[in-house]
């Protein structure tokens, strides 16, 4: 249960700026979307699909690390990871699992025989979207499991893109169109009360001792 007199609080230490930033970013932030990475071995685009999901509202990104355990790239995800939560997992199994008990369905990003274009993507259901590894793409473990296969409609001579790049393309598709329709998808109140005061923690100096003071005055 969140503190509201503490979150208060805490953010008189914000400037005016900063809290109308954080109202703005938590009104378009959803859990309904979600992606999943599975084991993607450059750094820089598990950084970079942070870094899309931060400027599409995604809420949660599933780094899958089986094979690959890496730390994210500051870098390029340009501190997005302080504002994206990242659910991690040691096995696709767990992952899948873990999702589907949330009410996701799977949807794997990748070319296949019973596949959908993006355009013709069904953005009413709640999905967790699928990004597999550089050069092999998903595990046969993902594509058994998955409820759906989405693929990004190609007409060049190059049949794959980066998968920062489909994530990026994908998520601003299925994001605009989500945000037409009226369904429920934005975070519960609680659920901005929670990411409010993580921000909060996040950005103040001396949080500890600021927390530590104030409960000392109750």
């Amino acid at each position: 249960m969140i503190d509201i007199k503490l979150l208060e609080y805490l953010e008189t230490y914000l400037t005016e700026n900063r809290q109308a930033r954080f109202d703005a970013v938590l009104s378009q932030r959803t859990k309904y979307y979600t992606v999943a990475t599975e084991d993607v071995y450059q750094l820089h685009n598990t950084s970079a699909v942070i870094r899309s999901c931060d400027v599409f509202g995604i809420q949660e990104v599933n780094i899958v690390e089986e094979r690959n355990s890496k730390r994210i790239d500051r870098e390029i995800a340009m501190g997005a990871q302080k504002w994206v939560d990242l659910n991690r997992y040691h096995t696709v199994k767990d992952c899948i699992t873990g999702l589907k008990q949330k009410g996701y369905q799977i949807v794997a990003t990748t070319p296949h025989v019973d596949d959908c274009e993006l355009h013709d993507f069904d953005i009413t259901k709640k999905s967790c979207f699928f990004f597999g590894r550089e050069t092999e793409g998903l595990s046969q473990e993902v594509l058994d499991a998955a409820d759906c296969y989405l693929k990004i409609p190609m007409v060049g001579f190059t049949e794959s893109l980066n998968i920062s790049v489909s994530a990026a393309i994908i998520l601003q598709h299925v994001t605009t169109k989500l945000r037409q329709t009226n369904i429920d998808w934005k975070l519960t109140e609680n659920e901005m009360l929670e990411k409010r005061l993580d921000w909060v923690k996040k950005t103040i100096k001396s949080y500890d001792e600021i927390v530590e003071r104030f409960y000392s005055k109750k």
